[in-house]
């Protein structure tokens, strides 16, 4: 059957371009002229897609977007034309449920990819399911990443579909604050063994020593304080999945003993001589690049292959920004509720300022920056001014250093304690040079302490990453 599209627009010129250029896909081309004769020809004709222009007389676009929400039945997905590129007009039009949006003048060749994407790779987000899915997102705490309509999260979305049914081991790269673990618990929770546990790993944030007796457990023995048998992790997530966050970080003898359970099925008990058979599927995740740390001879070959035989990438927020509407939406509904303050909107300044911004943590940090500015504003418009401040404070790039260079006005201790914790933090990271074991000692802190700080203010992935 062939796709129908609807062109949208009070330019005769633009349509008739857009037309030309489609009808040479093979699509079937609608026109309207006003939003009036684009809802008539939605009831009569049922496109798949509709181009809908922003700035028109009478009834504009955003206007149309939401009589059309208000029908029933199979509707098309919208795609937004806009001279403006506004950020406060993008963000609520993909509230209202909008696929995506193209800028004029246009680069026919992102239309058209943007109509085909519409057509060929929409499948999760149907009309009036995009509500569904951030309602669901927001259900779940540990829903925050997984939120986002741009072609580089379909494309994820597209591949966790796929291999969740399989029994493939998945390595998912991608930097600190993308939702790695959200994407494991995802495959996971799409699987068969959706039944069965999940049992995630931060392979970076435990001892050597001990996370070996953690993964494979120990004997009765084994070592002083062995007073009984101990299931390790392998075992408890027997039939499910074992998720290995920061493999990368692993030793070299510890790599060689997950190898075998990846080749053979076995592991052996700390203290024991008998092998254990497991039936595991592991996930794994790294923001290192695995393959560098093979050359330097800290990662074994073999079992890279091994972890990688389906690679996922989970794209850097500056990578999809056009996402970034949509998570500030999520974000400011959240820490809303959780503040009880409703109805909590961004100013358009403070939006553009968002989306502008390069994201050196990621979603993480963008929630960080929200869930703060939440805290901050007394009213409900969200200004430029709640958000600048943590967005400078989490730049590692160009960090202030000394007291003197803090701001005390209008701002709580609680404030002024995390700003010199930021800054101290970064100084002793760049004396280090990036070694994180060496920052913690400089700091007088656990390397589990510094990890778990890094996180927090958003700094872990805009370090050169040494230990």
């Amino acid at each position: 059957m062939t796709s129908r599209v609807l062109i949208v627009d009070d330019e005769a010129n633009v349509r008739k371009a857009l037309s030309t250029t489609l009808r040479k896909m093979g699509y079937e081309l609608l026109e309207a002229g006003s939003g009036a004769e684009a809802l008539e020809q939605v009831e009569r004709f049922c496109p798949q897609v509709m181009l809908l222009d922003l700035r028109m007389p009478h009834i504009d676009g955003m206007d149309t977007l939401r009589r059309l929400n208000e029908r029933k039945g199979r509707l098309p997905r919208v795609v937004m034309m806009t001279a403006y590129g506004s950020a406060s007009d993008v963000m609520e039009a993909m509230k209202l449920g909008a696929f995506d949006y193209v800028q004029k003048p246009f680069d026919l060749g992102q239309v058209k990819q943007v109509v085909a994407h519409a057509l060929t790779q929409g499948e999760l987000f149907e009309q009036g399911e995009v509500e569904q899915f951030l309602e669901e997102e927001q259900a779940n705490p540990n829903g925050t990443s997984l939120i986002g309509l741009s072609p580089v999260m379909q494309n994820v979305y597209k591949l966790v579909g796929k291999v969740a049914m399989s029994k493939a081991t998945v390595l998912i790269e991608g930097e600190s604050g993308t939702g790695k673990e959200l994407i494991a618990r995802a495959i996971h929770a799409n699987s068969p063994r959706a039944d069965k546990p999940l049992i995630p790993v931060n392979c970076g944030a435990i001892p050597e020593n001990l996370l070996e007796s953690e993964l494979f457990g120990y004997e009765r023995g084994a070592f002083t304080g062995a007073v009984h048998r101990k299931q390790g992790l392998l075992e408890l997530a027997n039939g499910g999945t074992l998720f290995l966050d920061e493999v990368g970080e692993l030793s070299l003898s510890l790599q060689v003993k997950l190898l075998r359970v990846l080749q053979d099925r076995v592991f052996i008990r700390v203290g024991g001589i008998e092998a254990v058979s497991v039936d595991v599927r592991v996930i794994a995740a790294t923001n290192r690049d695995l393959q560098e740390r093979i050359r330097q001879e800290l990662f074994r070959e073999d079992l890279y292959y091994r972890l990688n035989v389906v690679p996922i990438r989970m794209p850097p927020l500056r990578e999809r920004k056009e996402d970034i509407p949509l998570l500030i939406r999520h974000f400011l509904a959240k820490y809303g509720k959780e503040a009880g303050k409703h109805d909590l909107c961004l100013s358009a300044a403070a939006t553009e300022a968002l989306i502008a911004y390069h994201w050196p943590g990621n979603v993480r940090q963008l929630e960080n920056t929200i869930e703060r500015a939440v805290v901050l504003t007394r009213g409900t418009v969200i200004g430029q001014e709640h958000i600048l401040s943590p967005i400078q404070e989490n730049t590692v790039s160009e960090p202030t250093t000394g007291l003197g260079k803090i701001s005390y006005e209008g701002r709580t201790m609680r404030e002024i304690i995390a700003q010199v914790e930021q800054e101290a933090i970064a100084h002793a990271l760049r004396k280090e040079r990036g070694n994180k074991l060496q920052t913690a000692k400089r700091l007088g802190i656990s390397r589990r302490a510094l990890l778990y700080k890094l996180q927090m203010y958003g700094l872990d992935s805009a370090i050169d990453e040494r230990d």
